[in-house]
């Protein structure tokens, strides 16, 4: 079933990358969420190795860049991402690989200060083995933060400003959506609880330093807000937060 659900999300992401380019991306953690300039997470990355798991288009990677981190690597599980990737970091050395990042490709243990995911984490089909994995690859004491849809968020629905609690949040397992983007694309996502994140960074041996259920980012708290019944709005997001962002030490 993983192997299926991975050859399955692979050929639509090929189909849907061009959505996402520049989407998604440091310095923003996600949808409506605070920035990396508001929050300072990362702190001075200047001359640390980075690791991006689900590098998209390659902008977050830019980021970092800009930032003076002195080596860049990257795992993405879509050919197409890849490839864009390498235009967005043309004029940079860069290690990028096409892979599941569930998987053992031969990165180097013990290496990197720093390994982050904005708005991919939750697309992996085995979520102990991939926090497994990114401990690995860690120094000691070095930083894992990663960014994904708040768990509840996705049972927020809003119909008319009225904003309600739909389906169960206790139940975990696949969701699939079956044209994705509005494309002829089938994805299978794992929904999981909050706890689930929080303890299996701990079995994989982390040490959680912060937890932020993302509050709008400065910009977006002026003014008012129109009514949506959009899934991402920020009508629903000063409400209640779309993002959630994790920090965890080995």
């Amino acid at each position: 079933m993983k192997k299926e659900v991975l050859t399955q999300n692979k050929e639509s992401w090929n189909t849907v990358a061009h959505h996402f380019n520049g989407v998604d991306a440091l310095p923003s953690y996600g949808p409506f969420s605070q920035t990396e300039d508001e929050l300072n997470l990362f702190g001075d990355v200047t001359n640390k190795k980075v690791l991006e798991i689900g590098y998209g288009s390659g902008h977050s990677l830019r980021y970092m860049a800009n930032a003076g981190a002195s080596e860049l690597w990257g795992v993405d599980l879509s050919l197409n991402q890849k490839r864009t990737a390498e235009q967005t970091l043309a004029d940079l050395k860069t290690h990028l690989y096409c892979a599941p990042m569930e998987e053992e490709i031969g990165l180097p243990a013990n290496y990197f200060d720093v390994v982050y995911s904005i708005f991919a984490i939750g697309w992996t089909t085995d979520l102990e083995a991939t926090f497994k994995l990114i401990y690995s690859y860690l120094k000691k004491g070095g930083s894992f933060i990663f960014s994904w849809d708040h768990p509840l968020y996705v049972h927020l629905k809003s119909n008319n400003g009225q904003i309600t609690l739909t389906g169960s949040y206790q139940e975990e397992g696949p969701h699939t959506f079956l044209n994705f983007k509005g494309e002829d694309a089938a994805m299978v996502i794992q929904k999981r609880k909050m706890s689930t994140y929080i303890n299996q960074l701990i079995t994989a041996g982390f040490t959680i330093q912060e937890v932020i259920e993302s509050d709008v980012s400065e910009n977006d708290k002026k003014g008012e807000v129109a009514i949506s019944d959009r899934y991402y709005s920020l009508y629903k997001a000063r409400k209640f937060p779309a993002t959630m962002i994790i920090k965890a030490v080995k």
